[in-house]
C-alpha cells in the first residue's frame, strides 16, 4: 500500500510538471541568446535594489538558462539544482502563498549560507558566494512558473520592505510581457518566413486596391521582379476585359456589400507582366472595414492541371488507339442534337475478324488494320458525319439529319463494301467482314440513353444473322432482349435447381467399332418443356456472364462422371466443350487440375475441345494455361477445324492432340469433290503433325466407308447414337457396348 500511494504522488506531481514544461516550449525561449528587452529589465532590476547580481532565467527538466543577467560573467546556464530560483518554479508551499510568509509570491533569503534550506547550494558555496536573494517567479496566464526575475548580493541583506517586493513582482510581470510580445513577435516572423519560402503565391491590398505585399512565389507566377508589384494597384494583374467588372466588386465590398467570393476557392485568369494569361485558383480572405479593409489572395497556377483536365477530358472522349470519338463522346454529341430537337441517323458497324486478327497476330497488326478501315469508311462519309469507336470491334457513325430506311440501308451498303477487298499491311492480307445495326432519332429514341440501347439491340441482332446484314432497330427487338435476359435469370437457377444435365456422344475407333470415347454435351431438362437441346439456351449462355459458371460446372460434372464410369469398369476418355470466357479467364489449369484430383482421375481421360476462336486468342495469357494441362496429359481437340479463321501457324503453336472434323465436310463427302479433298488434306496434316483426327457427323455406312478409305480412324455421329445419358451409356448392350445403325457387329467399348 505505501509503494502505491508513493507511485501515486508521484503521477500526480508528474502531470502539472509536464503541462509546465509544455508552456516554456511553446515560448521558445529556452537557450536562446541575449536580447535588448530583457537585458533593459535585467538593469533597472539591479539598478532598482542595488544589487551587483542579477538575472532573468527559464528552468526546463535539468538546467537553469540565462535570459539576461548581471554580474554573472559568462554563464549562460547550470544545473537546474544548482542555484536558488528552483524553490521559486518547484515551491514546498502552493503557488502565492508565499514563501516566505508575506504572501506575494516573492522568494527572500536574507543571509542564505545561514538559512539550511540553501546553504550548501552551489550558488551559495560555490564562485557565485550568495548571500542575500530575492526573486519573483514568472508566471503565465495560465499558472505555470517558467523561471524567476532575482536579484541578489554575495553580502547578507535585510529583507527588503513591501514596496521593494512589489516592484520586484511587477519586474516579473514586465518580462513576461515581454515573453508574450516575443512570441508574437516569432509567430509573425514565422508566418512571414512561411509566406515568403513558400512555392504559393500571396498577395494583400489595402481597401482602394493597392498591393501591399505579395510574395516572391506571387512575383514570380506573374512575371515580375522583387518589389515590382508594391504600392501598384491590383488590376495590373486582371486581364482588361474584366477590369470593370473587377473594380466595381472591390468598391462594393468596401462601401460594405457582401464579399461573395470570401472564404470560396473560385478558377480566373491572371495577366502576367508579358501580356500573357494564365488560370489560377484564388482563394480570397478579407478582413477590417470600410477604409482599414484588407484583402488576401492565395493564388495558384493551374495551368498544368486544365491541361491534364483537358487530356483526361480527351482521353474520356476519345479511343486511345485510334484516336477516334469513343462512345461517351458519341453519347455526348447525339444528346446534343436532341436536345435540340434535331433528328440523328446512328449506325454500329461489327468489324468481324477483327478480334481474332488482333489476338492471332498482335494488336499492333489489329490497330494498324484498324487505321486502315477508317480511312476506307471516312471516305464514303458525308463531311458533317461523326465517325467513333464504341467497343473492341465496333465502329459507329453519327449523322446529324433524318434518314429514311432506304436510305438508311444505301449508306450502310456502301460501308459493307468498304470490306470488300482484302488489306495488305506489309506481308499479311487481311479479309474482315462487316455487320450494321441503325437506330434513328426521335423514332427509336427521344433521348441519347434510350436511342443507343436500340442501336445496340439493332447491332445486336445483326450479328445472329449473315455475313453483311443491316438491320434496322424495330420495336420487337427490345421485347426479344428482355426474353433473352429472362431466359438468362431462368437458366441460373436451372442450375441451381440440378435441371442442367450432360449427354454423351459416342467417339468410336472406325476400324474395330471399339468406343475410344465420348463428348460431354449440355442438355436443359426443363420441368414443363423436358429435354432441351443446347440450341434452345446456349447462346444465351455464350453472351453474358453464365458462360464460366456453366463452364465450371460443366467440367466438374464430366470428371465425376467419368470417375464414376472407370469404378464401374468403363474407362472412356471425356471430351468437354470450352466457353472462349473460361480461356479468357486465365484460371482455366487451376479449375480443371482441381477437378481431376477431387474425383481422382487421370489426366488422360479427359479432353478439352476448343474452336478456332478461341484457338485464334494466340497470345501467352491463352497458351500457358493449356500448355499447362497438355503437359500433365489433358487432351486438347480443336473442334470444327477448317471452317473459321484458324491458319496453319495455329496449329505449329497451339498445344493440340486431336483435330476435329466439322460435320459440314463430312455430310457431302460422296457428292462433292471439294469437301473430300478438304477430309483428305485435314486427315494428311494430322498425320504429319501427329494428331489425332476425328470425323464428326457420320450418318451412313458410305461416308463411314469412305473415311475409312481415306484413312481416317476415329469418328462420331448419329450412325453410332445420338447423345444419350451416362446410364444410357453404361447400360448399351455388352456392357457398354453401343450398335452402329445399319452396320453388322456391335461398337464395343475400348
Amino acid at each position: 500500500m505505501q509503494g502505491t500511494t508513493i507511485d501515486e504522488a508521484e503521477l500526480g506531481a508528474a502531470e502539472p510538471e509536464r503541462a509546465r514544461l509544455a508552456s516554456l516550449m511553446r515560448c521558445r525561449i529556452v537557450g536562446t541568446g541575449p536580447e535588448a528587452a530583457f537585458d533593459r529589465v535585467a538593469d533597472l532590476a539591479a539598478a532598482l535594489f542595488e544589487a551587483p547580481l542579477c538575472a532573468i532565467s527559464f528552468l526546463d527538466a535539468e538546467r537553469q538558462w540565462l535570459k539576461a543577467s548581471v554580474g554573472f560573467g559568462a554563464i549562460t546556464d547550470f544545473p537546474k539544482d544548482d542555484g536558488l530560483c528552483r524553490h521559486l518554479v518547484h515551491p514546498p508551499i502552493p503557488a502565492g502563498a508565499g514563501l516566505d510568509g508575506a504572501g506575494d509570491g516573492v522568494l527572500v533569503v536574507p543571509d542564505a549560507a545561514a538559512d539550511p534550506r540553501f546553504r550548501d547550494s552551489a550558488a551559495v558555496r560555490g564562485p557565485l558566494g550568495i548571500r542575500f536573494y530575492a526573486g519573483a517567479p514568472l508566471v503565465t496566464r495560465s499558472g505555470h512558473r517558467l523561471g524567476a526575475i532575482c536579484v541578489a548580493d554575495r553580502r547578507p541583506r535585510p529583507a527588503p520592505g513591501a514596496q521593494a517586493r512589489a516592484q520586484l513582482a511587477r519586474l516579473g510581470g514586465v518580462v513576461m510581457d515581454a515573453v508574450a510580445a516575443r512570441r508574437r513577435t516569432m509567430a509573425r516572423r514565422d508566418a512571414d518566413s512561411f509566406v515568403g519560402a513558400t512555392a504559393t503565391a500571396v498577395i494583400t491590398t489595402d481597401a482602394a486596391g493597392t498591393i501591399t505585399f505579395a510574395n516572391a512565389a506571387c512575383e514570380r507566377l506573374l512575371g515580375y521582379p522583387a518589389g515590382g508589384l508594391l504600392g501598384r494597384n491590383v488590376s495590373l494583374i486582371v486581364p482588361p476585359r474584366l477590369r470593370g467588372h473587377h473594380v466595381a466588386g472591390m468598391a462594393g465590398v468596401a462601401a460594405g456589400r457582401e464579399a461573395r467570393l470570401a472564404g470560396r476557392s473560385v478558377e480566373v485568369t491572371a495577366l502576367c507582366r508579358d501580356g500573357s494569361e494564365i488560370p489560377v485558383e484564388l482563394s480570397l480572405t478579407l478582413w477590417g472595414e470600410g477604409a482599414a479593409m484588407g484583402v488576401g489572395a492565395v493564388l495558384r497556377d493551374i495551368s498544368e492541371r486544365r491541361r491534364r483536365d483537358a487530356r483526361l477530358m480527351r482521353l474520356a472522349h476519345q479511343d486511345p488507339r485510334t484516336g477516334l470519338p469513343n462512345r461517351a463522346r458519341l453519347t455526348d454529341d447525339l444528346a446534343a442534337l436532341l436536345a435540340e430537337s434535331r433528328p440523328a441517323t446512328v449506325l454500329a458497324i461489327a468489324v468481324e475478324g477483327l478480334r481474332g486478327i488482333a489476338d492471332g497476330l498482335g494488336h499492333a497488326v489489329g490497330d494498324a488494320l484498324l487505321e486502315a478501315l477508317v480511312l476506307r469508311l471516312t471516305g464514303r462519309l458525308a463531311p458533317d458525319a461523326l465517325l467513333a469507336r464504341i467497343g473492341e470491334d465496333e465502329l459507329a457513325v453519327l449523322l446529324p439529319e433524318a434518314a429514311e430506311a432506304g436510305a438508311v440501308q444505301a449508306l450502310a451498303e456502301g460501308l459493307i463494301s468498304a470490306f470488300a477487298d482484302p488489306f495488305r499491311l506489309d506481308e499479311h492480307v487481311l479479309h474482315v467482314g462487316a455487320r450494321i445495326g441503325a437506330a434513328l432519332a426521335p423514332a427509336h429514341g427521344s433521348d441519347a440513353e434510350e436511342l443507343m440501347a436500340s442501336l445496340d439491340l439493332a447491332l445486336e441482332r445483326a450479328r445472329r444473322e449473315a455475313a453483311g446484314c443491316v438491320r434496322l432497330y424495330e420495336p420487337a427487338m427490345r421485347s426479344v432482349a428482355a426474353e433473352r435476359r429472362a431466359l438468362q435469370d431462368t437458366l441460373r437457377g436451372a442450375l441451381l435447381r440440378g435441371e442442367i444435365v450432360l449427354a454423351y456422344q459416342p467417339q468410336v475407333d472406325l476400324p474395330s467399332g471399339e468406343i475410344r470415347g465420348v463428348e460431354a454435351l449440355i442438355r436443359w431438362q426443363h420441368p414443363e418443356r423436358g429435354l432441351l437441346p443446347p440450341s434452345e439456351f446456349l447462346p444465351a449462355i455464350e453472351s453474358s456472364a453464365l458462360a464460366l459458371r456453366f463452364g465450371w460446372w460443366t467440367i466438374d460434372e464430366a470428371c465425376r462422371q467419368a470417375a464414376a464410369w472407370r469404378a464401374a469398369g468403363l474407362p472412356l476418355r471425356v471430351a468437354v466443350n470450352l466457353f472462349a470466357e473460361q480461356v479468357r479467364a486465365g484460371t482455366l489449369a487451376d479449375v480443371v487440375l482441381e477437378a481431376l484430383a477431387r474425383h481422382r482421375l487421370p489426366p488422360e481421360a479427359l479432353e478439352l475441345e476448343v474452336t478456332e476462336v478461341i484457338a485464334l486468342l494466340d497470345d501467352a495469357a491463352t497458351l500457358h494455361p493449356l500448355r499447362r494441362l497438355h503437359a500433365k496429359g489433358v487432351g486438347i481437340a480443336l473442334d470444327d477445324f477448317g471452317t473459321g479463321y484458324a491458319s496453319l501457324s495455329t496449329l505449329k503453336s497451339f498445344p493440340l492432340t486431336k483435330l476435329k472434323i466439322d460435320r459440314g465436310f463430312v455430310r457431302d463427302i460422296l457428292a462433292d469433290p471439294h469437301d473430300a479433298a478438304i477430309v483428305r488434306a485435314v486427315l494428311d496434316i494430322g498425320r504429319s503433325l501427329d494428331l489425332a483426327v476425328v470425323a464428326e457427323g457420320i450418318e451412313t455406312r458410305e461416308q463411314e466407308a469412305a473415311l475409312v478409305r481415306m484413312g481416317c480412324r476415329c469418328g462420331q455421329g448419329y450412325l453410332y447414337g445420338r447423345a444419350a445419358s451416362a446410364d444410357e451409356i453404361a447400360r448399351r448392350p455388352g456392357g457398354g457396348e453401343v450398335r452402329a445403325a445399319g452396320r453388322r457387329g456391335r461398337a464395343r467399348i475400348a
